[in-house]
């Protein structure tokens, strides 16, 4: 049986996956972490990771950024595995997170879906086609009204895909407002909205002369990213000290 101590219980991704692993069989939540301290009838619920004493296989964080420091220095001390799933992280921040996985399995994701990792697949080997034949690059994330970071993690993680395939060579724009020129060839736009109760919406734009290549991936529900931290629980549970990714879960 896996034990997961889920890390941010109280919040809408904590209890879609405190939902899904309910039906789950060899994986289970021993105890929750939120500062709201809302009682759970499955698990204990502490308001803070110093305070829980039960141990667990491996930790999924679904928080907030300023948690995330805490959460790593525990994970590290404990030498329990841990699922970051929160995303607006400074580059402090993942800079750390690669420090804490020479010492503990850590898997970070700008996305949890099996769609999204698709995804970036596909764009990386389009650009490799169509920015070399000239397109410009646009990409357009829209999400609600409560997501504080924009843009999103996914939005970065896909320009960061087309980039890698383009031996680094295009910086992003996310404001045009103050520019007042053509844009340049080797930008990727990255335009955010935020609106009503978006899930989670990305367009990946290549526009060319006269013709125009949109990827798109549109989430319906939270679940999708519940059930991906889910599959990346188990695998990741039980691994040693390294820096794992979906593209890991989805090849195992």
């Amino acid at each position: 049986m896996i034990k997961i101590i889920m890390h941010g219980c109280n919040g809408a991704m904590g209890q879609v996956i405190t939902g899904l692993v309910a039906e789950e069989k060899n994986i289970t939540i021993v105890a929750g972490i939120d500062p709201s301290e809302r009682k759970n009838d499955s698990f204990p619920v502490f308001p803070s990771l110093e305070e829980c004493d039960i141990l667990a296989d491996v930790i999924v964080d679904f928080a907030s950024v300023k948690a995330v420091d805490g959460l790593l220095d525990y994970s590290r001390e404990k030498k329990i595995p841990v699922v970051v799933c929160t995303t607006g992280l400074s580059e402090e921040q993942i800079k750390k997170i690669e420090e804490v996985s020479n010492h503990v399995a850590v898997l970070r994701s700008a996305n949890m879906s099996l769609g999204v990792n698709l995804l970036m697949k596909l764009v990386k080997e389009a650009a490799e086609v169509l920015a070399i034949a000239g397109f410009d690059i646009e990409i357009l994330e829209k999400h609600h009204n409560k997501k504080v970071d924009a843009p999103s993690g996914t939005a970065l993680a896909l320009a960061d895909s087309i980039n890698e395939a383009m031996d680094q060579e295009y910086h992003y724009v996310y404001d045009r407002s103050q520019l007042r020129k053509a844009r340049d060839k080797k930008e990727i736009g990255i335009q955010a909205v935020r609106g009503g109760t978006i899930v989670g919406e990305h367009d990946v734009i290549f526009a060319g002369k006269d013709e125009v290549v949109t990827f798109n991936h549109t989430a319906y529900s939270k679940t999708i990213f519940a059930q991906g931290a889910v599959s990346a629980a188990k695998y990741l549970a039980g691994k040693g000290p390294g820096l794992y990714t979906m593209k890991d879960v989805i090849e195992s």
